[in-house]
């Protein structure tokens, strides 16, 4: 009798259907959903070809919502890191002590040091 286990434990993912997780089965029904409504409305207008162009980056990010993971976080957690980082974070700034009147100040208490030795 053989037994597989996996021997990585903590990568382990219970499975609902399809050998999808719950998540990522209720993401891929979403963006199905969403992508078959916009060709469907958008058809009779600009075409299949176009409505399929037009539906691809609006389902996309619903997509990888379910699917995509970076250090065991969620693509919207990603983003959203990723956001705050571009606009949120405050500039840095480098002010140096190494202009010419430190310099010269420096230079003048090693000569007052010297003489007095």
């Amino acid at each position: 009798m053989i037994i597989e286990i996996n021997k990585d434990i903590d990568k382990y993912q219970e499975t609902l259907a399809l050998g999808l997780t719950a998540r990522q089965l209720f993401f891929s029904l979403a963006a199905i959903a969403l992508g078959s409504s916009i060709v469907f409305l958008l058809y009779s207008y600009i075409g299949l070809t176009l409505s399929a162009y037009v539906a691809i980056p609006i389902v996309s990010p619903v997509a990888l919502s379910g699917f995509y993971s970076y250090n065991e976080m969620a693509f919207t957690e990603v983003m959203k890191r990723k956001f705050s980082l571009m606009f949120c974070n405050r500039t840095l700034t480098y002010r140096s002590t190494e202009h010419e009147r430190v310099i010269e100040d420096y230079q003048k208490g090693q000569k007052k040091r010297s003489n007095k030795d």
